[in-house]
């Protein structure tokens, strides 16, 4: 099929389910952006982003603090090794509304309220857990309509919005609803931000309770959509 009716294609598609996709992606980054603040406050680590990770890896590496470097290769392979589960479940990496959506994000919110409880007990085997629930996040929608999509970390979000603005000003026609989807995923995953430290304030660790709730009601909803909507491909 030529580019400009695959275009074509994904811009009919936004312009019937554009509140839904930009909700969905909002309430996925807005999960991330509350759980790494969450876990950044309490343990000091990143579990949303895998950049922060491995740059702290090399420096525990230069010290040779043992458990340091346990906790940060825990944090690394947990992202990876749900990353990889998402992958197998899920079978691509475009998004569609699936059945399986739902599981990945009742998983999530089962991980959640795990590292939540172990966080509780002050134990530091939340954090790969909770690394382990943004990996599994991650990866499940790497990309939507061409349009590359991460929700746990904001760098390339804001990468593709210089990009797009370039070529924008180049003269280039961008879809608007690009610029949008990603303004709305980089917002929402401030305000997750800023939600997750204030409530961890006020509750401490039983905060990620909220986090862990959401991503319950959210693949519960997602299966029940998809069955109402009697999408194959479960």
């Amino acid at each position: 099929m030529p580019f400009f009716e695959v275009e074509q294609k994904h811009d009919d598609f936004m312009q019937q389910s554009r509140i839904w996709v930009f909700f969905g992606a909002a309430i996925l980054s807005l999960i991330a952006g509350y759980v790494n603040v969450v876990m950044l406050s309490f343990f000091a680590v990143p579990v949303s982003h895998m950049s922060g990770a491995v740059s702290h890896l090399g420096i525990v590496l230069t010290d040779v603090g043992l458990k340091d470097l346990l906790l940060v290769t825990s944090i690394v392979v947990g992202f990876f090794s749900c990353a990889l589960v998402s992958g197998i479940i899920l079978r691509d990496t475009s998004f569609r509304m699936r059945r399986r959506y739902g599981a990945i994000l009742l998983l999530e919110g089962a991980l959640l309220l795990v590292t939540m409880f172990l966080a509780l007990e002050g134990l530091k085997a939340a954090v790969p857990i909770a690394a382990m629930a943004c990996g599994l996040q991650n990866a499940m929608a790497s990309s939507y309509r061409g349009l590359t999509l991460r929700t746990t970390h904001v760098t390339g979000i804001v990468t593709d919005l210089g990009a797009l603005l370039g070529n924008r000003l180049r003269g280039r026609e961008v879809k608007s609803w690009k610029f949008g989807l990603l303004l709305c995923v980089l917002i929402a995953f401030f305000i997750g931000g800023m939600g997750g430290a204030l409530l961890l304030s006020l509750f401490g660790m039983w905060a990620l309770g909220a986090a862990s709730g959401l991503c319950l009601i959210s693949g519960v909803t997602v299966i029940f959509i998809a069955m109402a909507a009697g999408v194959a491909g479960t």
